[in-house]
Parts: C-alpha cells; structure tokens; sequence
C-alpha cells in the first residue's frame, strides 16, 4: 500500500511539472515573437515614414510623426498573435534625427487545475513588455 501511494505521488508530481514546464515555454514563446515583431515592425515603419521630398530638398533625415505611428500599427496588428491581448505605448517619435521609443504590453493567461474533490479551475494573468528604442540609420 505504502509503495502505490508513491507511485500516485510520482505521477501527479510529473503532471504538475509538466503543467509547469507548458505555461513557462508559452511565456518565452510570447516574448520571443513580440520581440521579434517589435523589431521588425518598427524598421519597416520607419523606412515607410521617411520624408523622401525633405530630404531631396534640405539633405535633412526625418520621418513623419503621424505615418510612422499609423505604418507601425497596421503592420503590428497584422503579425500579432489573435489569441493576446495587447497595448502599444508610444514613449518619445522624434522626426530629426530619427528617433522612437515604444513599449508593447501583451496579456497572457495560464490555467492551471487544483486537485481535491471537484476539479477546479484558477487562472493567472502574465503580463510580458518588450520595449525598444531605435535610431534610423542611414549609409552615406
């Protein structure tokens, strides 16, 4: 009896640790993807929201403030996962020299089941940030 009571504790030990192992590698997935797409989205919008004519008249690097953020979350929303929830911050756009500061917010939730007479459901909200900072830079 003593021997199959540590068997059921073995078992049960190895669900939980699986549970455990599953929330944590869906984190650092999210993280990796936001990352990734923060990145990416925000030099694409960037090359978009150059002022081409400004240049070719002054020789002056800049960026439209209002294209930029309206490049950036066109393409944010359509790479972003469906199954997040997500919140943009646009910390400082300078237009010369091209400059962004933003921060992205996203909303995760892990479920986890406590054990006992009923199966009972409890879920936990992660809340994963990436932040960049980004300088356009220009070959001469």
């Amino acid at each position: 009896m003593k021997e199959s009571f540590w068997a059921a504790y073995i078992v049960a030990l190895g669900v939980v640790a699986i549970v455990f192992i599953f929330l944590f590698q869906n984190l650092t997935n999210s993280d990796e993807h936001n990352m990734s797409l923060l990145k990416e989205t925000t030099e694409a919008a960037m090359y978009d929201a150059l002022d081409y004519a400004g240049y070719r008249n002054d020789g002056v690097v800049r960026i439209d403030r209002e294209k930029f953020v309206e490049n950036f979350l066109r393409r944010f929303s359509e790479n972003a996962s469906l199954a997040r929830t997500y919140k943009v911050e646009f910390y400082d756009v300078n237009e010369v020299p091209p400059k962004v500061s933003i921060k992205v917010y996203s909303y995760e939730t892990g479920k986890l089941f406590s054990g006992g007479g009923k199966t009972k459901e409890e879920s936990i909200e992660f809340i994963v940030s990436n932040r960049i900072d980004a300088i356009l830079e220009t070959p001469y």
